[in-house]
């Protein structure tokens, strides 16, 4: 049972409040396939939670293949096609919302078009208003805490107060870095065998694959 009041929910975007890492990886193989690169199975996989410039490094890192400036451009048109069609909350996100009384924001490795299209898109925008922190506001992206301090900050709150709720190993390590409780989701698609204890093992206090358990899990918190 946790121990601390908190008084700041930070959400991750992607793969915690919408469904979207599967429909990412997809836009990420059409646009490497139309620039010459069928990416190993996997290798998104190994990127989760990562801004994009970190994420085609890497990617240039594991299979030697470094994608042209064009092939980045193409990214998010790519990636938005692919959100506009499919994209969705995740399931239970929207009611726990409706009936949280803490105050909230997104800190998001994603851009912060990409952040409020996601959010406009499966009608959670209206959850958080200006409340959006993206890697791009920050120098460096998660693991470091860089965007989880400067999000605390920006809402007023101490990094102690604060709980973040991520779905990535890199996510939660920048949490915890900051010096916030970290808590791991794994209700996403993207979700695998070994995903709850990565997330433990990178310093989450608990890990839940259904919202409704983060909720009695942050109601317990604060009374």
């Amino acid at each position: 049972m946790p121990q601390n009041r908190f008084d700041l929910i930070v959400f991750d975007c992607d793969g915690v409040l919408v469904d979207s890492e599967p429909l990412a990886e997809l836009a990420y193989h059409n646009v490497y396939a139309s620039h010459g690169m069928d990416l190993p199975a996997g290798t998104i996989a190994q990127c989760v939670g990562m801004k994009q410039a970190d994420i085609i490094r890497r990617i240039g890192e594991l299979t030697g293949f470094h994608l042209s400036d064009a092939g980045e451009a193409g990214l998010w048109p790519e990636t938005k096609q692919v959100f506009s069609q499919f994209l969705q909350p995740t399931a239970g996100i929207a009611a726990l919302l409706a009936g949280l009384e803490t105050p909230r924001c997104v800190a998001s490795s994603s851009s912060l078009e990409r952040i409020h299209f996601s959010l406009k898109t499966t009608d959670l925008a209206g959850y958080f208003g200006e409340a959006i922190y993206s890697s791009s506001m920050v120098k460096r992206g998660k693991p470091a805490p860089d965007l989880f301090l400067h999000a605390a900050k920006e809402m007023g709150h101490e990094p102690s107060a604060c709980v973040v709720i991520e779905d990535s190993p890199y996510g939660v390590e920048g949490a915890v870095a900051a010096g916030m409780t970290a808590i791991g989701y794994t209700g996403g698609g993207h979700t695998y065998t070994a995903h709850a204890q990565t997330l433990l093992d990178k310093g989450a206090s608990a890990v839940f694959a259904d919202w409704k358990d983060i909720s009695y899990w942050m109601r317990a918190a604060n009374d």
